[in-house]
This record gives C-alpha cells, sequence and structure tokens, in this order.
C-alpha cells in the first residue's frame, strides 16, 4: 500500500484527471448495471406474452443476470490490469525494454504494440474460455467446439498480424517522418478502412464461416422480389453456418456500390417464416436506402481524422502536452508508438459520451429502418413477428432500465421497436 500511495503521489495533475476518470467511468457502468438487475420484472409484458411464456421469460432473465455479473467481473479484470501495470510503471517498462531489443524506432515501436497486443489477448483469453464454454453453454447457446475455438483465436491472431503490423507500422513511420502527419496518417487509416469494408466479405469472413448460395426456392424469389421492388442491387444471397458457433440468429448486408450482398444465418432461417425473413431484410434494406450506412461512414472517417489531429498533438515531442501525458504514465521518451496507446487511454472517458450520442443516432436510424420495412411489406405485422421470435430465441432482456438504454443501445427495447411498428 505504501508503493501505490508513492506512485499515486508521482502522478501529475493530468495523470490524476486521467485516473479519476477512469475510475469514474467503471462506477457508471458498475451502478447502471445494478440499476438494470433491478428492473427485471417479474412477469413478462403482455405484448410478448405470445412468445415468452413464464419459463421462458425466467431463463432470459436468468441469462440477463449472468452476463450482468459476468460483464461486472470482466471490468474488474480489466480495470485491475490497467491500473496495476500503469501505477506499476508498466509502460515505461516495455518501452525500454522494446527499444533494447530494436535499435530501430519503428520495429521497437511494433514490439511493443505487439507485446500489449498479446498480453492483452493472453490475460482476457479465460474469460472468453469462460464466457463461451459456461455462460453461453448453460442457456443453450454456445455450438463452439473447443477444436472450433483455438482455430479462431490462431486465425484472429494471424488475421491482427497481416493486416494490424503493416497499418500500425505505416502510421508509425508517418508520424516520424513526413510533416503534417496526423493529416496523412488519417489518410493511410481512412483507405486501410475502405479497403477492409470491400475485403471482409469476400476474404476474411469465409474464413470463420462457411457461405452457401440459397437454394432456389420460395424464400429466394420473396427475397428477390423485394429487392427489386426497393431497388436494391443484390447480387448475391448466401446462407451462413452461424449454427457452427452460436444458436443465436441474425441476418446482414455487405458490398460496395451496385454490388450488394446478403447472408442469412441458417439458424435464422430455421426459425422464420417467408415473410418475417424478407421483413428482416426489409429491415436491412431499409438502412441502404436511407442512406444510413454512408452517413455513419461519413462520420465515422471525420471522428477518426480529430482523433488523429488529437494524437499528432499527443506524440509531438516539442510539445508541452506530450510531455505532460507521458510524464503521466512515467513514460521518458516520447515516441507514436507510446502515444498511441497512452491517447486511447486519454480519449476513453470522452469516447464514452461520444458513444452515448452515436447510439442515439443509431436508434433513430432502426426505428427509420423498421418503418421502412413496414412499407415495402405493406404491413408490419411480419416484421412485429419476426422481431418478437429473434428477441425470445436469443434471450433478449426485454425490459432494460431506460439509463442502461441510453448509455449502451445502439438498438431500441423491443418494446419500444414493437409500439413503433404498432403506430404506423
Amino acid at each position: 500500500m505504501h508503493a501505490l500511495a508513492g506512485t499515486l503521489m508521482d502522478l501529475n495533475w493530468l495523470g490524476i484527471l486521467i485516473l479519476a476518470a477512469v475510475l469514474m467511468l467503471w462506477n457508471l457502468d458498475f451502478v447502471v448495471t445494478l440499476l438494470n438487475l433491478k428492473a427485471q420484472s417479474p412477469t413478462p409484458p403482455e405484448e410478448l406474452a405470445d412468445v415468452f411464456d413464464q419459463e421462458r421469460f425466467a431463463k432470459s432473465q436468468a441469462y440477463t443476470r449472468a452476463s450482468s455479473r459476468f460483464g461486472i467481473i470482466e471490468s474488474v479484470v480489466s480495470l485491475f490490469i490497467l491500473l496495476a501495470f500503469w501505477l506499476a510503471g508498466g509502460f515505461g517498462w516495455l518501452d525500454q525494454l522494446s527499444r533494447s531489443w530494436f535499435s530501430n524506432e519503428l520495429l521497437a515501436g511494433l514490439a511493443f504494440l505487439s507485446v500489449l497486443y498479446i498480453g492483452h489477448l493472453l490475460l482476457h483469453l479465460p474469460l472468453s474460455i469462460y464466457s463461451t464454454f459456461v455462460i453461453e453453454e448453460r442457456f443453450g447457446f454456445n455450438k463452439t467446439t473447443p477444436k472450433t475455438f483455438v482455430v479462431d483465436q490462431i486465425k484472429g491472431l494471424l488475421l491482427s498480424a497481416i493486416l494490424g503490423l503493416p497499418l500500425a507500422a505505416g502510421v508509425l513511420w508517418i508520424f516520424g517522418n513526413v510533416p503534417q502527419a496526423w493529416l496523412w496518417a488519417w489518410l493511410l487509416f481512412t483507405a486501410v478502412q475502405l479497403f477492409l469494408m470491400w475485403l471482409a466479405p469476400v476474404v476474411i469472413l469465409p474464413l470463420f464461416n462457411k457461405f452457401e448460395p440459397m437454394d432456389d426456392g420460395p424464400l429466394r424469389d420473396a427475397i428477390e422480389r423485394m429487392a427489386a421492388k426497393c431497388e436494391f442491387p443484390l447480387t448475391e444471397i448466401s446462407v451462413m453456418d452461424g449454427s457452427k458457433r452460436s444458436t443465436k440468429a441474425n441476418a446482414y448486408f455487405t458490398g460496395f456500390g451496385k454490388t450488394k450482398k446478403i447472408a442469412l444465418y441458417d439458424t435464422l432461417i430455421e426459425e422464420q417464416t417467408t415473410d418475417e425473413l424478407v421483413a428482416v431484410l426489409a429491415h436491412e434494406i431499409g438502412h441502404f436506402k436511407c442512406r444510413h450506412i454512408i452517413q455513419r461512414l461519413a462520420v465515422s472517417i471525420l471522428q477518426s481524422g480529430a482523433l488523429f489531429f488529437l494524437l499528432g498533438l499527443a506524440v509531438d515531442r516539442d510539445g508541452a502536452f506530450a510531455r505532460l501525458l507521458f510524464d503521466a504514465f512515467g513514460v521518458e521518451t516520447i515516441s507514436a508508438h507510446v502515444g498511441l496507446v497512452l491517447f486511447g487511454i486519454l480519449f476513453s472517458p470522452a469516447s464514452r459520451l461520444l458513444g452515448i450520442f452515436s447510439n442515439m443516432w443509431s436508434r433513430k436510424h432502426e426505428f427509420e429502418a423498421d418503418a421502412y420495412a413496414a412499407k415495402a411489406m405493406g404491413d408490419s405485422g411480419p416484421l412485429i413477428s419476426a422481431l418478437k421470435k429473434l428477441s425470445a430465441k436469443n434471450l433478449s432482456n426485454i425490459t432494460p432500465h431506460p439509463m442502461r438504454v441510453f448509455l449502451d443501445y445502439s438498438h431500441p427495447p423491443i418494446l419500444q421497436r414493437l409500439n413503433a411498428l404498432k403506430s404506423l
């Protein structure tokens, strides 16, 4: 305790401010989690009584409690790891260690980031195993085998190396060699971001799941008719083996410009009628027709530009703010690779605040996509039925606390969506 007190006394005012903000965020999440658990109702709402009998409703509440308690444990572990590493001088120690391995600044930076990433992955691996093979298994969701889990981890690590290391190297090199580095790093990041959006459905997603063309039949015909009606440039309809890992269901579309691809989980097809599936896809088409995707992408690009500008200030070797930030974490040498990590910690409170507005915007988009689907179908009934079934199948928390919705929900709670659809 004496050593910890001494470390805290060594923090400058910025370090104390960051520490206070991190602790306040954790306490906020903890309190909201407790409120969310307290908001649970003893009986299912009347609007969902047809899909939530008392047994299934009790199971969904038990799943919410188990997930919430695990979330608290996970957040405690993450907070402890961060504070222990920070206050023990871990960032400065790792920076010096990586420099002892490589005299080249770029290679030392990549070593620093790689060790942090792998360390984070290993420390959180037991939590991921518990979530998958204990909690998800207990509630009948998990279909992941130990072999699939291990292969997924290896593939994820290799993808991070193949895609992440070149991007990190490019950003670090720019900040070390180019004037107005934040601008060029932002342009590089944006280019890679757009490239990955194209690459993901073509290369990355097939590494983890199998995509089979949907067979000819009434469902495919109905989907194609809806796409034609909505003037949606559909080029491919696939069925994804979501049941390989979970019984949960979903659907999504990908693609740029005039090449759009729709993928449905096999678990979704098993549970929904043709009209319900078409309504779900009409909702996804609604996001495209209402220009939600391009709006979110544009805001994301602009936001990343602002972040790179601020990052430039945080790694400016001649800047007073950069010196203050690095001193707050006990790091002697100002560098881009350490600055990336420290800036991420510094910005986390502001990121949470921006996330609130982003979620509000996203919930608005979901209502608009629901309304589009109902109009395209000529009836809100199929989408209402589909949302009910999805909620029941996924054991969704149907009575969340308003504060949890305000802070974290990118989709409106199911009851709000049903009421909005019924009012159309």
